[in-house]
């Protein structure tokens, strides 16, 4: 059943007659029951540590749209917190951190191997998972990449030009590399660990690539990206890997290859016809509807569907979103995207 998973199938570098579909946060607070269960839960983060309410949030879109694949529902900051820095969500306002800015600060966090225990209860959300998923749904794991995941420890929270990483960067160089090694080394143990409870594939989220500049993105997304995915396929050869370098532009091109991945997620800043000439001749795309027309809908919704499908037709496409659904997306928007992927 697995070889027929289209998902899968697209990630091996099979085109398809109908691209398969999911979400990227599918599972989330545009949809009332999700909204239900997160009451239930009391909080964000114990949601994402109830591994039971954490495995009924990611079926619902399941149940209610159908999707090829379903994603974990977690969150990337639970890889900081299990390396001992304090997390906390402010309503409205987001995740903060304890800050890492100094040497000491990076001395106080535990080693990479000590995560397990404290994710603990993601690994077994996963295992509920793969057994409660039907079975032509394909289960995604994920985690943070290491730039984008340092940019929060760095400052303690999001920021709109992660200016507090880059200084940080520049300014003590020996302090932050230090901070991505450690990222990283913890996130090939946690990705190993979430494919060993069940994840058929795993997804690397870099949502602040972008602003990475010269040769500060190949060192600091790129490689990073190049070293996880080269230590799970030594463990994991047969788990395909989603890398995802948001904002990257032209530099998306020659990603398969400078990465290792079977698949390279784009955003909504290049354009499917652009990226079907540059990008899907070195394999298997994801993307890039914008996450706007989930709310706005309508015909606009319909034709720029239509139009990222025929772009993409000539080769292995997964549709999704070019970025995260939003809070305030319509349900039946979902529903009219789907509609247009399998109507065509």
């Amino acid at each position: 059943m697995a070889q027929q998973k289209k998902i899968l199938r697209a990630l091996a570098g099979e085109t398809l007659e109908t691209p398969p579909i999911w979400m990227m946060r599918q599972a989330g607070r545009y949809l009332p029951e999700y909204r239900a269960t997160r009451a239930e839960a009391g909080d964000f983060l114990s949601l994402c540590y109830n591994s039971e309410l954490a495995c009924e949030v990611t079926l619902q879109p399941i149940r209610r749209y159908g999707f090829d694949a379903s994603i974990l529902f977690a969150d990337i900051l639970l890889v900081p917190q299990a390396l001992g820095a304090d997390l906390w969500f402010v309503t409205g306002e987001g995740p903060r951190l304890s800050t890492i800015t100094d040497k000491a600060g990076f001395d106080a966090l535990k080693p990479a191997d000590a995560i397990h225990e404290h994710l603990a209860p993601i690994y077994e959300t996963v295992r509920m998972l793969s057994r409660e998923l039907p079975k032509e749904t394909t289960l995604i794991g994920f985690a943070g990449a290491p730039w984008t995941v340092a940019t929060y420890m760095i400052a303690g929270r999001g920021t709109p030009d992660q200016g507090p990483a880059h200084a940080l960067k520049d300014g003590n160089r020996e302090v932050f590399e230090a901070l991505l090694k450690r990222i990283t080394d913890a996130t090939i143990l946690y990705l190993s660990e979430q494919i060993k409870a069940g994840a058929e594939v795993v997804k690397i989220f870099d949502s602040w690539a972008g602003s990475l500049k010269g040769d500060d993105f190949i060192n600091y997304a790129v490689k990073p990206a190049a070293q996880i995915t080269a230590a799970l396929k030594a463990l994991h050869p047969d788990t395909p890997i989603i890398a995802f370098p948001r904002g990257a532009g032209e530099r998306y091109i020659g990603l398969h290859e400078a990465i290792g991945a079977d698949c390279i997620a784009l955003d909504d800043g290049v354009t499917a016809e652009w990226a079907a000439a540059n990008v899907q001749t070195g394999g298997c795309v994801q993307g890039n509807l914008k996450s706007s027309h989930m709310v706005t809908g309508g015909d606009d919704l319909v034709r720029e569907t239509r139009k990222i499908v025929d772009a993409f037709k000539n080769g292995p496409h997964i549709f999704n979103l070019g970025h995260g659904i939003t809070p305030d997306a319509d349900p039946e928007n979902v529903q009219l995207m789907i509609d247009t992927v399998r109507g065509l």
